[in-house]
């Protein structure tokens, strides 16, 4: 069985030879001994060499796994030992020596390709941080980003916490390029609202240079520095809107963003929503508008006939100016007087529609109209006292025929106070700012 043994675990003749007179000799010396002391030494020999066996194999197993996974990662041979045999000690330290090897080559390819990576990855973050502005604030890019001698630790935990740095910045860069690209179109519809010709555009946008960031805060510049301008182009023209609805004072005060001076995209969007109130608001009663317009346009001829009449001059080398005049006059009075008999129905038919006063610079134009009639009325009354206390001092007295002054056309009624309409909640106008939303 030693023999069997000695031969299964590799060893050699010459050494199985020796063992086999060192047995013999142990034996020999020992003729004194029992059989069953002799059996029981010959067990124990039996029992450590079969323990060495089992530990050489063992060993063998856990070398040959780590030799065939290292072979397999860099491509390479396994250490060969033939399958079922027991290896020697000194095919034991020769594998041994193999995976070794082959340990330190993985570890240099390692290195080398972590190296690789963690270049690419520094270039990428000088990269991100140039294109974005970044300053490093971390211990690790910063460590990263130096330029010691003192190397870098290449584990895989800073690599790993390297690339998850660079996906931020990339992150980061895509949200600052939309943010910019956003800008732009805001600066961009900014300057055709100031009508900016393209060439002025362009050598503007020429004046925008350096990372991405400082582009962001040269936008943030032309756009608010832009805003003024357009701010006040939409100001201008809420003035005109004012002015066609016939605003007043404490109507226009009442829009506090108009007093704001701090030009943001918020006091745009404000004005440009009362501008397009106002639009809608124009649009909707264009038509008493214009009537309100002519209407006024027409008082304002008639008054300056009126006012030719009252002149004492009037009558002198005259000949037919006068009748003609006075057929003017006339004419105009009849025009007046039915352009305010249409608006009095489209007035009351938008009042009684909407439920509320129609307002012309805080008052009912119903009121206006007749207010503007009951002064002329009381304006041609004081005419006639006066006249008539002047020629009674002159010692003048009234012909038989009548006044010398032009004759009374007749005022017409609108039905109003001559007042302004009380102020209150149950009153609105077409100016309202809730009335149309």
């Amino acid at each position: 069985k030693l023999l069997d043994i000695w031969h299964q675990i590799g060893i050699k003749e010459e050494m199985q030879l020796e063992r086999m007179q060192a047995v013999k000799q142990h034996i020999e010396a020992e003729e004194g001994i029992s059989i069953l002391q002799m059996e029981k030494d010959l067990r124990l020999a039996l029992d450590a060499t079969l323990k060495e066996k089992n530990e050489r194999l063992e060993e063998l197993k856990q070398l040959q796994q780590q030799d065939e996974k290292l072979c397999a990662e860099l491509f390479a041979t396994p250490y060969y030992i033939p399958t079922g045999s027991i290896p020697s000690r000194l095919q034991l330290e020769e594998l041994k020596e193999h995976v070794r090897m082959r340990s330190d080559e993985k570890t240099k390819i390692l290195n080398k390709q972590r190296l690789e990576v963690f270049l690419k990855l520094r270039n990428e973050i000088r990269q991100y941080n140039e294109e974005i502005g970044h300053t490093p604030d971390s211990t690790l890019e910063k460590e990263a980003l130096s330029d010691d001698e003192e190397p870098f630790c290449l584990t895989n935990k800073n690599i790993e916490a390297l690339q998850t740095l660079v996906n931020k910045l990339q992150l980061k860069k895509e949200s600052v390029i939309s943010t910019r690209e956003a800008l732009k179109e805001k600066v961009r519809l900014l300057w055709n609202r100031l009508r900016w010709p393209v060439e002025k555009q362009e050598q503007c946008k020429m004046n925008i240079k350096g990372s991405i960031t400082q582009e962001l805060l040269r936008l943030e510049e032309l756009k608010k520095e832009n805003l003024k301008g357009v701010i006040g182009k939409v100001r201008q023209e809420l003035d005109l809107y004012w002015g066609k609805c016939l605003y007043s004072t404490e109507q226009k005060s009442a829009f506090h963003p108009y007093y704001d001076d701090n030009f943001t995209e918020d006091l745009l969007n404000q004005h440009d929503e009362e501008v397009m109130k106002m639009k809608l608001l124009y649009e909707k009663n264009k038509a008493l508008y214009d009537g309100i317009a002519k209407w006024e346009a027409t008082w304002k001829q008639f008054m300056e006939l009126e006012k030719k009449s009252t002149n004492p001059n009037r009558l002198v080398n005259r000949g037919g100016t006068l009748l003609k005049e006075e057929r003017e006059r006339s004419k105009i009075h009849k025009l007046l007087t039915k352009l305010g008999e249409d608006l009095k129905r489209s007035i009351e038919s938008w009042e009684k529609e909407q439920g509320c006063n129609f307002l012309i610079k805080g008052q009912r134009f119903l009121d206006y109209m007749a207010n503007q009639w009951e002064q002329h009325k009381l304006k041609k009354e004081q005419e006639r006292v006066s006249l008539f206390f002047l020629k009674s001092r002159q010692g003048i007295g009234q012909p038989a025929s009548g006044p010398t002054w032009p004759p009374s056309y007749g005022f017409p009624d609108y039905g109003g106070t001559g007042k302004a309409a009380p102020s209150s909640r149950n009153v609105c106008d077409p100016n309202s700012r809730f009335l149309w939303l």
